[in-house]
């Protein structure tokens, strides 16, 4: 089963690194976004990790502009996916959204097309029905920073077929990812199964008045060896994704907690712009972050 062309749906901040990812590894693949701005955002972040990779990872110039040769942009969801042989799913987090997005897509995607969700918190099972092609759907999460975070979580649900389980994993091992099989359906799979309490527990001490979010995160960098603490891994993540995840759970558990702290993050962040890494201001200000100056653990 040859995989060539890839769709990457949403051109947010993990959307866009798939994307820049899997054509970096030789893959064609087209951004979809229903936005405009969407995609000029999508085209903002793929410079940006041209600039990266030139900088950092040792990429030559000529494999960057074979990558942007590789990557194609579109408002047009059956043009998006014409050809494409898998999509990587990474709209909004909110499963209404997300299956009124499998609806349309199972209307206009070839029938040999593999559907993945990205989604960080719910289940294949959640949107199975919606997608046309239960066999051939399953999710492949992706931590932020994917070039670094590179695992690629594989996690199928009750209906899906074992031989596409297996060729998403081989996929995600050719896009450079380390391959982790999920063997049953479980929220926030591995990586956020232990990364969300600990996000939890963080905006609670925050919320409650407990510490500051620089002290909460020197306290986890000194203690673990992390390279960035909770807040700061909140503004890699992102306001909107913690708002939606946020509200949730909040009204899936009946957690006014979670509601509230979702509604102080919407009334301190998001309305004011402050988006996290991708609009320069979270709690922390970027492209250089107070937590990363070598004096931030004295």
């Amino acid at each position: 089963m040859k995989i060539v062309n890839v769709t990457v749906a949403g051109g947010g901040t993990l959307g866009s690194q798939i994307a820049w990812q899997t054509a970096f590894n030789g893959f064609n693949v087209v951004v979809y976004d229903a936005f405009e701005k969407g995609i000029e955002r999508s085209k903002k972040f793929h410079q940006s990790f041209a600039d990266l990779f030139l900088a950092t990872r040792g990429a030559s110039q000529e494999e960057i502009k074979a990558t942007f040769n590789r990557l194609n942009y579109t408002t047009d969801l059956a043009e998006a996916t014409k050809d494409a042989d898998i999509i990587s799913e990474s709209v909004p987090e909110s499963i209404e959204i997300k299956r009124n997005f499998y609806e349309e897509l199972a209307k206009v995607a070839p029938e040999k097309t593999i559907f993945t969700t990205n989604s960080s918190t719910t289940l294949p099972s959640d949107y199975a029905a919606f997608t046309g092609r239960p066999e051939k759907f399953l999710a492949l999460h992706f931590a932020n920073g994917i070039w670094d975070a590179n695992v690629g979580e594989v996690m199928g649900h009750e209906g899906t077929d074992p031989e596409i389980f297996d060729r998403v994993l081989e996929f995600a091992k050719e896009i450079g990812m380390v391959p982790i099989p999920i063997k049953k359906e479980q929220n926030g799979y591995v990586l956020n199964s232990l990364l969300v309490p600990l996000l939890d527990a963080a905006a609670d001490l925050l919320f409650r008045g407990v510490s500051d979010a620089e002290s909460i995160d020197k306290t986890w960098m000194i203690s673990t060896g992390a390279k960035a603490g909770p807040f700061g891994i909140m503004d890699a993540v992102g306001m909107e994704t913690m708002y939606n995840i946020g509200m949730l759970w909040g009204e899936k558990l009946g957690d006014q907690d979670k509601i509230d702290r979702s509604n102080w993050i919407k009334t301190n962040f998001i309305d004011k712009g402050k988006m996290g890494l991708s609009s320069g201001e979270g709690f922390y200000k970027y492209p250089n972050p107070k937590y990363l100056d070598v004096n931030f653990l004295k």
